[in-house]
Order: C-alpha cells, then sequence, then structure tokens
C-alpha cells in the first residue's frame, strides 16, 4: 500500500495492527516473567544482602541484611504482578519500538529514516544502562544506607515489600531518563537549541544541578555515596557536550 493511497482509515488499520502486535508480545513477556517468579524476585532482593556483587566490588566488608515483611492480604500477589508487568515491558520495549518506527516509516525520508533509527536505538539503550547503573550501584547503596538507618537501638526498622519495591521501580525509571540526557542534547544541538560552547559555558551550574540531583535521588548523609551517584551524572554531562559538538560543530550560540 503506497502512502500516496492510503487513506486515513487504512492508516487507522495500520496503527491499531501495531498496536494490538506490541500489546501482545508485551502480554506474553509479562507472563514470561510471572511464571518465573523465583528468578524475577532473585534479582530483585538480591541488593538488600551484604553478599552482593557490587558491595563486593566496592570493598564494603560489614555485612548485613535487610528484612522484608508483608502487611497485607493482597500486597504480595500485587507485587508479584507489578514486578511481572515492569519487566515484560523492558523486555517488550524493542519490539514496540521496531513496531512505531515501521508504521512511521513510510512517511518519512531517508535522511529521517537514519535520525530516528539513531534517536530510538541510542534512547532505548540509555534507559537500559541508566537502570542497570541504578541497580548495581545506586539502589544498593541507597538499601544499605536506609534498610539500616536507625534513629535509636530501640527502633527496630519494619521494612514491608511494597515499599522496597516502590523504591526499587522509582529509582529505576528515574535513573533511565536521567540517562536520557546526551540523546535530548543531541537533538536539541542539532535544533541549534544548544550547542558546546554554551554547555561548557554553564558547566558550573550543571555540576550544582547534578549535585542537587544526586542527594534527591539518594537522600544520605553520606558523602561517599553522593558522589558515586553524581559522578555518573556528570559523565553524563559531559559526554552530552562531546555529542553535542560532533553531531553540530559549526553551530554558534549567542549567550
Amino acid at each position: 500500500m503506497s502512502e500516496q493511497t492510503a487513506t486515513f482509515w487504512e492508516h487507522l488499520d495500520e496503527l491499531r495492527s501495531v498496536i494490538i502486535k506490541s500489546l501482545i508480545v508485551f502480554a506474553v513477556a509479562a507472563v514470561a516473567a510471572f511464571f518465573m517468579k523465583e528468578q524475577l524476585f532473585d534479582v530483585v532482593l538480591a541488593p538488600r544482602s551484604s553478599h552482593f556483587i557490587s558491595y563486593q566490588l566496592l570493598g564494603i566488608e560489614e555485612e548485613f541484611y535487610v528484612s522484608l515483611m508483608n502487611v497485607g492480604l493482597t500486597e504480595q500477589f500485587m507485587t508479584h504482578m507489578r514486578v511481572a508487568i515492569y519487566a515484560g515491558l523492558l523486555l517488550a520495549s524493542p519490539y514496540v519500538l521496531y513496531q512505531l518506527f515501521s508504521f512511521i516509516a513510510p512517511g518519512l525520508y531517508q535522511n529521517e529514516k537514519r535520525v530516528a533509527t539513531w534517536i530510538a536505538i541510542s534512547a532505548y539503550a540509555m534507559f537500559i544502562i541508566g537502570t542497570m547503573v541504578d541497580y548495581f550501584l545506586i539502589f544498593p547503596l541507597t538499601v544499605r544506607f536506609l534498610g539500616t538507618y536507625q534513629v535509636s537501638p530501640d527502633v527496630a526498622n519494619m521494612l514491608t515489600l511494597q515499599s522496597y519495591i516502590d523504591t526499587f521501580i522509582g529509582m529505576s525509571f528515574v535513573m533511565g531518563i536521567v540517562f536520557e540526557l546526551p540523546v535530548v542534547c543531541a537533538i536539541l544541538g542539532r535544533f541549534r537549541v544548544i550547542n558546546d560552547t554554551l554547555m561548557s559555558q554553564y558547566r558550573r551550574h550543571a555540576i550544582v544541578a547534578i549535585l542537587v540531583a544526586s542527594a534527591i535521588i539518594t537522600p544520605t548523609t553520606d558523602a561517599f555515596t553522593l558522589l558515586v551517584v553524581a559522578l555518573p551524572i556528570w559523565l553524563l554531562y559531559e559526554l552530552s557536550i562531546w555529542i553535542v559538538k560532533i553531531t553540530n560543530p559549526k553551530t554558534k550560540l549567542s549567550c
């Protein structure tokens, strides 16, 4: 079917087909994750123990174990559902992006297709990298600090499964979004909204903003943890400057 002869309703039928295929693949991935409960929660719950690999690599030898409890009749089942849905979404995302690209590609010029492909692949890859950085670095440090923090030895921590999972999914999503910074900057650079000179001039302001954001993401009083979280975000900013420079080297903005 050519773009010239396709009607509005034919495009609508194609979009409906894309949505249905995407939902089917997402449902299959989520169901598969649901039935792999032991493997799924072995991964999700691993950071609450001092035996987690990240603590070993960081040289943290202090033994600790964060116990979780369930206080609701349906909480464990609903938590299982939520984690399976999130895992299914991550697994199905490449196929969903492919389907969406296949739908819009016929209306794009060849150079626009290349740019759209680059943006889609880069955005997904950076989101996954951000999720991995959170899982192996930021979330474990947060769990270690907040899960063992006590205002007094007389006050024991009784953490719920829901609280743990809410923090895990929330931080994973936030870090995935944060890691989209180079992709967003590259797009803005191509549209001549920003350039590397402007970003370099505001580097000190960006560092302050990064430290504030890091303090919000990991509300700890540990300077080491704060710096560990801020370092990858600062490296993302420096990477963004380099990407903007090479993708649009001739762009000059007045400040």
